[in-house]
C-alpha cells in the first residue's frame, strides 16, 4: 500500500453502484456523483466504511449500492472539497488519488440512510449545485 502525506493508512473504502470483482481498478476520468458536467481528474475514498456508504447510495447509475475496500496505487491527498473548506482538518478521512485504486475487498455490512436521510443528503446537494460556492475542486 502506499503511504502518502496525508498520514492515514487506511484500510479504505470507496463507494459506488458498480458491481467489481477484487483485483479489478477505480480510476478518475468519469463524471461527478455531484456535478455531472465535470470530469473528474481524481478517484475519490475514504477511511470510513459508513462515508463509502453514503457515496455510494449517492452515487449516479441504477445498480445496487457497493462499498469496495480499497488500496491506492500511487500518492494520494486529503480531499479537498471537504477538508478544511468545509470542515477543519479531515474528520471525514476522504481522499483522492490520480492513480488507480485497486479493489481488495467488498464490505456487506455498512450502515445504510434512511430514506429521509438520503432525501436531505439530495436536497443538499442540489443547493450546493445551485451555488456558485459548490465548486468542485478539480
Amino acid at each position: 500500500m502506499t503511504v502518502s502525506d496525508a498520514g492515514d493508512e487506511g484500510p479504505f473504502f470507496h463507494g459506488t453502484r458498480v458491481d467489481l470483482q477484487v483485483g479489478e481498478f477505480l480510476s478518475a476520468g468519469f463524471r461527478s456523483n455531484y456535478r455531472p458536467e465535470i470530469v473528474m481528474n481524481h478517484i475519490y475514498f475514504t477511511a470510513l466504511p459508513d462515508g463509502a456508504g453514503l457515496a455510494a447510495e449517492l452515487a449516479a447509475g441504477g445498480g445496487d449500492p457497493r462499498v469496495y475496500v480499497v488500496e491506492p496505487t500511487g500518492a494520494f491527498e486529503d480531499d479537498p472539497n471537504v477538508t478544511d473548506k468545509k470542515f477543519p482538518g479531515n474528520p471525514t478521512r476522504s481522499y483522492r488519488s490520480r492513480e488507480p485504486l485497486r479493489i481488495v475487498g467488498e464490505v456487506a455490512d455498512w450502515r445504510r440512510q434512511t430514506p429521509e436521510s438520503l432525501q436531505a443528503w439530495r436536497d443538499r446537494l442540489a443547493a450546493i449545485r445551485s451555488d456558485e460556492r459548490g465548486e468542485i475542486i478539480n
